[in-house]
């Protein structure tokens, strides 16, 4: 079993450019993050292309999903990428900044203590809530309340994850903010029912 430190653990053969990880961040193998930012103990399994988003902290994200995918240029003449990957096709010096810098601002907002399953696919721009869990597979088209599970393609709400003054407890709460010593104190608080644990931190 992998031992993680305060330091990012950064898989094999991954990719970071403009990547900003918290402490206790794990990224795994054959990854591309690009323009994003990781809160502390948050992860990502293997295989993932993660771009333009923000991931709060306890992120549980699993392997092959898609984050924030970029779009082609639907109101151009061609999809083609030969319109602002101008450069690479010997057309122009330099490429369409323009159209990099309005991709990079359609962010991606993921919540604290979220859980993205296998393969699913959340579009840009969106806001995915605290306490939310999208299922394997799905494809995310809008955003998704806290505290929600959805799962489909598109995807739809299934359930709460917890009921609303639950939900409204947690957000009181604020785990997620806590300091490492004060996580590891009360761990065992962790392993019980979210009732019992709002009662006492309440």
């Amino acid at each position: 079993m992998l031992e993680l430190t305060q330091q990012p653990t950064v898989g094999r053969d991954t990719s970071l450019n403009s990547a900003t990880l918290g402490s206790w961040t794990e990224v795994g193998d054959r990854c591309t993050l690009e323009n994003v930012v990781m809160g502390d103990y948050s992860y990502c399994g293997a295989d993932c292309i993660l771009q333009n988003t923000e991931i709060g902290k306890f992120s549980n994200i699993a392997a092959h999903v898609r984050l924030g995918p970029t779009a082609h240029p639907l109101d151009r003449p061609t999809l083609h990428h030969f319109t602002y990957r101008r450069a690479a096709y010997g057309f122009a010096a330099t490429d369409d900044e323009s159209f990099f810098a309005a991709r990079a601002a359609r962010v991606l907002s993921i919540g604290h203590d979220t859980w993205i399953g296998h393969g699913a696919i959340v579009m840009p721009g969106l806001t995915i809530g605290n306490g939310a869990v999208i299922g394997a597979g799905s494809v995310v088209t809008r955003d998704v309340e806290p505290w929600t599970i959805v799962a489909g393609n598109p995807a739809r709400v299934i359930r709460r994850r917890f009921p609303p003054e639950v939900a409204e407890a947690m957000e009181r709460i604020r785990w997620w903010d806590w300091q490492h010593d004060v996580l590891q104190q009360r761990l065992d608080d962790f392993s019980g029912r979210a009732g019992d644990f709002i009662r006492n931190y309440r």
